[in-house]
């Protein structure tokens, strides 16, 4: 067979949705920011939602295979943690003083969601297909210290310090969280993709997407970003738009305010759920710890600067201890977590642990 037709076979044109779905959810946030929310509109914005959230993913996925691991899964990692600053500043703009405790609501459920919820899905279905997967120990367990370090100073240590009042910073100690939460997650890109970039590659070449498909061309690529673009800044706008839906809701449900944190952070994670139980079904569970892990990371040192800078500027109330029973629950997850990164090898076993603690998260954020 001719070259050039291999090539074309291996390159194949980008499917027909992957175009129109964006656009089409661009054009549905559009009119909703036009119109007002009536019944049917809310439930076509959900749809359209979803819908950018699948092709997110499928565009994110082409970015990622086109420059390769590690550098592949920053960009979605990094993609989540934009919508996750959008969505909590916008809010707090718009709510003031009531939300005070939203960032730390939305940073502690998408710890509690990727720790507990990714990764012991990924686990599961790993287990469920693959009996045992692997990955490399040395990697995860970089991430998952950075990852303690970063959650005990932002959520852990303010409910403790004494020169402001409980669960609060002083504007000098919030200057150096945020400068302290940056700089661990910089230092971690830069071991990720420059110094020790072979820590989080795949630790089998049968675990190497690169060997399974070509690579996608540059201008396949770049097509892919646009768009990977136009679907982030609609699954943003149209979940801010069903932002008072979900209020709404909660509201008359008579659930605690934090549920609002969590039902945040579960739409923002969406994309790279979806990306990471993908991985781990087609036996690369090194992808699916890169994405869990580093979206975690990127959600507290990214997400803490912005938001401290929002703060500390626009003179907003900021509240980020953790209470009781969330300060349990964070370190369980860490303990959990430490222990399955000890060998470098999964079953299903540890992905069931891991979604109890899950299932515990959620049930005590509506019955605390």
């Amino acid at each position: 067979m001719p070259l050039s037709r291999q090539l074309h076979r291996k390159n194949p044109a980008m499917p027909l949705w992957t175009w129109l779905v964006p656009l089409l959810a661009a054009g549905v946030l559009g009119t909703a920011l036009w119109l007002p929310l009536g019944a049917l509109l809310v439930a076509v914005c959900a749809l359209a939602l979803v819908g950018a959230v699948v092709s997110a993913v499928h565009h994110a996925e082409v970015v990622a295979h086109r420059v390769g691991e590690p550098f592949g899964t920053l960009v979605l990692a990094v993609a989540i943690t934009v919508i996750e600053v959008a969505l909590i500043l916008s809010m707090m703009l718009a709510g003031g003083p009531d939300k005070a405790t939203l960032p730390r609501d939305t940073i502690f459920s998408a710890v509690m969601i990727i720790l507990t919820g990714v990764v012991g899905v990924c686990i599961l279905v790993g287990g469920l297909h693959h009996h045992e997967q692997s990955f490399r120990l040395e990697g995860a367990n970089s991430a998952l210290a950075a990852l303690v370090a970063l959650a005990g100073l932002s959520l852990v240590l303010p409910t403790f310090t004494t020169s402001s009042p409980e669960g609060t910073y002083t504007v000098s100690q919030l200057v150096f969280v945020a400068v302290s939460s940056l700089l661990l997650w910089g230092v971690f890109v830069f071991v990720q993709t420059v110094r020790h970039r072979d820590y989080f590659l795949p630790p089998a070449q049968a675990a190497n997407e690169n060997i399974h498909a070509a690579p996608p061309t540059v201008v396949q690529a770049w097509a892919s970003f646009g768009l990977l673009v136009v679907s982030l800044v609609s699954v943003v706008g149209l979940a801010k738009q069903l932002s008072p839906t979900i209020e709404a809701g909660v509201a008359a449900a008579g659930a605690p305010k934090a549920v609002i944190g969590i039902a945040i952070a579960l739409l923002v994670l969406l994309p790279e759920t979806w990306a990471a139980v993908r991985a781990a079904q087609a036996d690369r569970l090194q992808t699916s710890m890169n994405l869990a892990l580093g979206s975690a990371l990127a959600s507290i040192g990214l997400t803490i600067p912005a938001v401290v800078v929002a703060a500390v500027w626009l003179d907003l109330p900021l509240v980020l201890g953790l209470q009781a029973k969330d300060l349990v629950l964070l370190m369980l997850a860490c303990l959990v977590s430490t222990i399955t990164l000890t060998t470098g090898r999964t079953n299903l076993m540890q992905g069931a642990v891991h979604l109890v603690l899950f299932a515990a998260f959620l049930f005590l954020a509506l019955v605390p």
